[in-house]
């Protein structure tokens, strides 16, 4: 890992489009009359809850959508403001905010795909798997602060890895323009 010597435009980009989507997703229970959304449970790639978000007018229903195709939304693993459901269950809303930390975080640094940083990756991987294989086997029933710490790690982690990816792009980009 090395200090950036002049900032990446297209990782400026990804940041702010992750940095916008996730403080979205709080602004939205805010902006909805109090305790409104009360349970969204449901089922992920399946749209549960339509009739109630297309009450919600556009754009929060766009990401109440959102959460209904990509998330569970189980109320007992979400999180509430204003008395309302987040669009995202705990874990994916970390995840979400994660991304856009890890991309803020490639801002200012670089980072080589090297076997280090694949460690790092298998690492920042167990805790969310162990977790979710635990529950799956109903071996417990871990609790949002879990669920939040454990899709941080691994938001932050995949922020980083799309960082590597759009800087290995870039080089790929400059190389075959110098050749040409």
């Amino acid at each position: 890992m090395k200090k950036r010597e002049k900032l990446s435009k297209i990782i400026i980009v990804f940041f702010v489009i992750f940095l916008i989507w996730a403080l979205i997703q709080v602004f939205a229970p805010i902006v909805l009359t109090t305790n409104s959304v009360k349970d969204l449970s449901g089922n992920v790639a399946v749209t549960d809850n339509k009739l109630a978000i297309d009450e919600m007018g556009f754009p929060i229903n766009l990401v109440y959508s959102f959460g209904d195709v990509l998330c569970h939304q189980r109320a007992e693993r979400s999180l509430f403001i204003n008395g309302n459901q987040m669009p995202f269950c705990a874990r994916c809303t970390a995840i979400w905010f994660g991304l856009a930390i890890g991309l803020g975080f490639m801002l200012f640094f670089q980072v080589e795909l090297d076997k280090k940083f694949l460690l790092l990756i298998i690492i920042g991987l167990l805790p969310i798997g162990i977790d979710g294989l635990g529950q799956l086997f109903g071996l417990w029933e871990s609790n949002n602060l879990t669920r939040i710490l454990t899709g941080l790690l691994i938001g932050v982690i995949c922020g980083i890895s799309i960082g590597i990816i759009l800087d290995e792009i870039r080089e790929i980009r400059a190389s075959k323009k110098i050749k040409s």
